[in-house]
């Protein structure tokens, strides 16, 4: 007996800064679905659950950032009523000027929402869900080069920067993901929530999809904003990335500033997002994470170098900040492929 499912109606959203192969990748996930296992199984293909289309506020053709011309399916006006709305990732600068197309797309997604449509964002399209207001008051996660910029201009937003996917908000109607390849996290939730989890794993096997299950942050680089107007709060940054090791750094940074600490803290984390406290901390962590992946240190020498007095202190900041323990970081490192490896599978 066949088993009729929905077929959900999904608007991807489009515009020069869009990254393309992510929305493109999207597209192509979900056009699998009921589809592709079939055919490697000589099997007949099952009813879509996703109607999927690439829609921009207009729907004329553009060039993306890249400098590829691209043809939108159509204008979100035309579509009417989405059952999803994905937001890709965005190639901006975080701290510049937001495009044109953000507020007429804002208004559009939260329409949408309000009349019964799922939203969601894949990496740096949080910035695009936080303009709606979907994200006041709820749990959500960006890519982590973004999460300073969204944690000044969006203190409404509980962010949750270890994280590569939330679901959040009533019935869980808005997901965020976390850095660009988390698409492939998204669409697994996606499909696994809207059909089912053997559709789930059937596309997980079909392109190699392996959830990353230990978050983010371990990726993430020093990246605590200085993009800012607070002429002591700057000065107090340039002096902490040269004097974090000390015992009492933010006393002293205080005191340089001639402030007491909870006037700092004040204007510290309305300039940057975050305390002074957590800006020392990822200083120190941020340069464990160097040595960790450059060095054979022992983890005490690195904990003592960063200014730890207690290794069990470094220890749980580390994996406080980074999402896993310093042994482990060490053990995942980035290694670029050496050319005689390149060249056994080439």
């Amino acid at each position: 007996m066949t088993i009729e499912r929905a077929t959900y109606r999904t608007a991807v959203l489009a515009m020069p800064c869009v990254g393309t192969s992510t929305a493109f990748s999207i597209l192509d996930v979900m056009a699998s679905v009921g589809r592709d296992w079939e055919m490697l199984h000589g099997d007949a293909p099952r009813p879509a659950v996703f109607e999927a289309s690439l829609l921009s506020l207009d729907g004329a053709p553009y060039t993306d950032v890249n400098g590829r011309k691209i043809t939108p399916d159509g204008s979100v006006a035309e579509f009417g009523q989405p059952d999803l709305v994905i937001v890709p990732d965005l190639h901006l600068d975080p701290n510049g000027s937001m495009p044109a197309e953000f507020g007429p797309l804002a208004s559009w997604i939260v329409e949408a929402h309000s009349s019964g449509a799922m939203v969601a964002s894949v990496c740096s399209g949080t910035l695009l869900l936080a303009e709606t207001g979907l994200l006041n008051g709820v749990d959500a996660t960006t890519h982590w080069g973004f999460c300073d910029v969204i944690a000044r201009r969006f203190p409404e937003i509980r962010l949750r920067r270890e994280r590569i996917l939330v679901p959040s908000g009533e019935g869980h109607r808005v997901v965020t993901a976390g850095g660009a390849s988390a698409w492939a996290d998204l669409m697994l939730y996606l499909i696994g929530r809207l059909a089912d989890d053997r559709e789930a794993r059937r596309i997980a096997k079909i392109y190699l999809l392996q959830p990353h299950s230990e978050g983010q942050l371990h990726y993430a680089s020093l990246v605590a904003g200085r993009q800012h107007d607070d002429a002591i709060v700057a000065d107090a940054q340039v002096w902490a990335a040269d004097n974090y090791v000390l015992a009492s750094p933010v006393a002293a940074m205080a005191a340089r500033a001639g402030l007491t600490e909870r006037s700092l803290l004040r204007r510290f984390r309305r300039a940057t997002g975050q305390t002074p406290v957590d800006y020392i901390q990822t200083l120190r962590i941020e340069e464990a994470k160097q040595m960790l992946e450059t060095t054979d240190a022992p983890i005490e020498d690195i904990a003592t170098e960063v200014g730890y007095t207690e290794t069990s202190s470094f220890r749980n900041a580390f994996k406080r900040h980074v999402g896993m323990a310093a042994s482990a970081y060490r053990r995942k490192r980035l290694q670029l492929p050496s050319s005689t490896s390149i060249a056994s599978v080439a």
